[in-house]
């Protein structure tokens, strides 16, 4: 004898599947269903999604990596220390922008998120599910950057023996922005969204070690100190180790530990500030 449970399918209707007598709907299989339906979406437009995540951090390798080195205004081997930070930038950014933003408008506009939190979900899964779809984004967008920097410098930066390495920094980068994402979109009130993006993005994105590696700013002291508390300088970092070792780099043991630790705190800020709108 089965009983049905409800599920959410990838048109935003919901689905009704069989489930054991007397049960209650399965966590897992509801918190699959709303990811799935995210991810559906965002594959039928996936070639908006690519221009608006990439099209950043392509012109900034073309004209910082490409036509500064060929000017002769920078280094030639350049290229090979920025696009490992601005790959951890992609990660960073868009899972931010991917998950803040959205928030917002489900809270404010749209009203979305009352569906999402009628569904049998706790909710801090459902703030847990807006992370791990953000971060989903995010990696999609970093992978994408690998082929656009084999595109516009010829070559990229790698080390076969440090791939468990990278790969551990990219899905803690995605993580962390998209973290960061959750608490900026559950904490900030929808009027003041856009001054409070332009007082984040600006200092993350340069002081975040992207376009230099954070050793040689021992000649700045007091800068060296400030872009500590960035999470995307570990984020940068932490790729400079995987991908060209050979540059000057931070501990990248110490990289890892602080994203994780970074992604703990955010997403236990950001679930705190959720579960406070979610009651409003």
């Amino acid at each position: 004898m089965t009983v049905t449970e409800t599920t959410a399918t990838p048109g935003g209707t919901l689905a009704r599947t069989a489930g054991p007598c007397g049960g209650a709907p399965g966590t897992w299989a509801v918190f699959r269903q709303i990811l799935w339906r995210d991810v559906y979406v965002t594959l039928r437009s996936m070639p908006t999604f690519l221009a608006q995540v990439v099209l950043q951090p392509l012109f900034l390798v073309f004209v910082f990596g490409k036509v500064l080195t060929e000017l002769g205004y920078a280094r030639a081997d350049y290229s090979d220390l920025l696009l490992p930070g601005v790959i951890a930038l992609t990660c960073v950014l868009t899972g931010l922008q991917g998950t803040a933003l959205p928030m917002v408008i489900d809270f404010s506009y749209t009203r979305e998120i009352e569906d999402r939190l009628m569904a049998p979900l706790p909710t801090d899964a459902v703030a847990l599910e807006k992370v791990v779809f953000g971060a989903l984004r995010g990696l999609i967008a970093a992978v994408v950057m690998f082929p656009v920097g084999i595109l516009v410098l010829g070559h990229i930066p790698f080390d076969a023996a440090r791939l468990p390495l990278l790969v551990v920094v990219l899905i803690l980068a995605t993580i962390v922005g998209s973290a960061m994402g959750l608490a900026l979109g559950a904490l900030v009130r929808p009027d003041q969204i856009n001054i409070v993006f332009a007082l984040v993005l600006t200092p993350l994105l340069f002081t975040g070690c992207s376009q230099y590696p954070w050793p040689s700013l021992s000649v700045l002291p007091w800068f060296k100190v400030a872009t500590l508390f960035n999470p995307l300088t570990y984020a940068s970092e932490g790729m400079r180790a995987a991908m060209e070792p050979s540059v000057a780099h931070m501990n990248p043991v110490v990289a890892v530990v602080v994203l994780a630790a970074c992604c703990a705190g955010f997403i236990g800020l950001g679930g705190w500030g959720f579960r406070r709108r979610a009651l409003d």
